[in-house]
């Protein structure tokens, strides 16, 4: 009786299996979980970049500033919270004027303080969001909502869930990178997607030894040798594979042990910035002992999202300001502002805004009222306390109305009275602008469907372009 061959048999025993070994990497290619996908609809936007201002800006200093609270400066003012909610620092409720002037910028009149000179000149290029609001007033809760969708549990972050639906546009970098990341990994885990989809941290170097990415060198040295090492690795794991079958660990081993070799071969030429030009260096501030450290991660970040990085975050530490925030708040708009301002005007120049989403956005806003830790401070070295109740966030690029100043808080500066956004909205209008559903963007775990937005969000239509 003769059993006939099936193709891939045949290719396995032809040709020393070199057919064989062809088909592995086609159908590898097109099962990757980190494939080029289609949206799911018509797209404004094929990449995110976003800047984590993480501790929270003070939106009544920098977008929102209330002549109530001004002309109250120093003074009491009532309580528009609940004063039975634990809060630290509420016990006077001293009104808090801002820091410096907040004027109207631009042919768009969006308000945006003296503190903040770069973003102002780009503020015909914005879109600001004024009335920004979410469900927990302490930072880890809050930035892993902003980052997640939930206070707690382990979810995928928002640069994995857009992984997961647009797979990479550049199959020898990951899809998601993470520059200088919080410690808490969540907020660039994938969850319980794929491994793939998580996101790759990246820091910048502060000397040649070291580097921007963990385990990246060959220590080997030799490109060639350490292809031939990888290929036979994987080829007695796929014989394992075809020996056991199904089995998504081994599979997401031999994704993992490719991308790592494509990486130690286009990345490092890409995190080295020494080929820009001295005019780009200065764009970003780079060289200056303020701006360096985010000017170059903002133009790491222009690099990566160039080559094809479909989400990349950079996270902007130093905004928790419950005390001295007159001396305080300059300090961090002097390291940021010239940065994340260069970016858009960069991305502009090189026609990349149109399709490139920026987000810019703490976890949370400030207080109108003062926070004296101390209980004796004068009002002039107090800070700000945690405020979700209201904050600000910018977008740009990606399809977003330029220009356009959407929502009102009361006269405290504390609750939306118009244009209010929740953190669900956000996260459905970055996925909506990416072509995707954020109703439909699922992912089967534990016997139901999950999805960045959970149950919630709504797309802003009005910001919209």
């Amino acid at each position: 009786m003769i059993i006939p061959l099936t193709r891939r048999t045949w290719l396995r025993r032809t040709a020393t299996g070199f057919g064989a070994l062809a088909l592995h990497d086609l159908v590898r290619a097109a099962q990757s979980p980190l494939a080029t996908r289609a949206p799911q609809m018509p797209a404004k936007a094929k990449r995110v970049i976003f800047l984590f201002m993480s501790g929270g800006p003070s939106q009544p200093d920098l977008f929102d500033p209330k002549d109530y609270i001004r002309r109250m400066h120093g003074q009491t003012i009532s309580a528009p919270i609940n004063t039975n909610e634990l809060r630290v620092g509420t016990d006077k409720f001293l009104a808090l004027a801002t820091q410096r002037d907040v004027r109207p910028r631009g042919q768009s009149g969006m308000m945006i303080s003296d503190l903040l000179p770069h973003t102002a000149s780009i503020a015909d290029e914005i879109c600001l969001l004024r009335a920004m609001h979410s469900d927990n007033n302490q930072h880890q809760p809050a930035a892993l909502q902003f980052h997640t969708g939930v206070t707690a549990d382990v979810r995928p972050s928002m640069g994995s869930w857009i992984s997961y639906g647009l797979g990479a546009e550049n199959q020898n970098l990951p899809s998601f990178i993470s520059i200088h990341p919080d410690s808490d990994t969540r907020l660039y885990g994938s969850g319980f997607l794929p491994a793939a989809h998580q996101g790759t941290k990246v820091i910048i170097p502060q000397s040649d030894k070291q580097s921007p990415i963990d385990y990246l060198a060959n220590v080997s040295g030799d490109a060639k040798a350490q292809r031939a090492r990888i290929d036979f690795t994987q080829r007695m794991n796929r014989r394992l594979l075809d020996h056991a079958g199904t089995d998504a660990r081994m599979e997401g081993m031999i994704e993992s042990m490719e991308i790592a070799f494509r990486m130690q071969t286009a990345t490092p030429e890409l995190v080295d910035i020494a080929n820009e030009s001295e005019a780009t260096k200065k764009l970003y501030g780079i060289g200056e002992k303020p701006t360096d450290k985010n000017g170059r991660a903002c133009l790491l970040a222009r690099r990566l999202s160039e080559a094809g990085v479909r989400f990349v975050q950079v996270t902007m530490g130093g905004w928790d300001h419950h005390g001295d925030i007159r001396n305080a708040l300059p300090k961090s708009c002097g390291e940021t502002d010239q940065p994340c301002a260069a970016l858009i005007k960069d991305l502009k120049s090189r026609g990349l805004l149109e399709d490139t989403l920026v987000i810019w956005s703490g976890e949370f806003g400030r207080t109108p009222w003062s926070q004296d830790l101390s209980g004796t401070s004068p009002i002039d070295k107090h800070g700000r306390e945690h405020q979700p109740e209201s904050f600000c966030t910018w977008m740009a690029g990606g399809g977003i109305k330029p220009g356009l100043t959407l929502g009102e808080t009361d006269d405290f500066g504390f609750r939306p009275i118009s244009g209010k956004v929740h953190l669900h909205d956000l996260h459905a209008t970055i996925l909506h602008q990416l072509g995707l559903d954020h109703e439909k963007l699922t992912w089967r775990h534990v016997g139901r469907d999950y999805r960045l937005t959970d149950v919630y969000g709504n797309v802003v239509k009005e910001i919209l372009g």
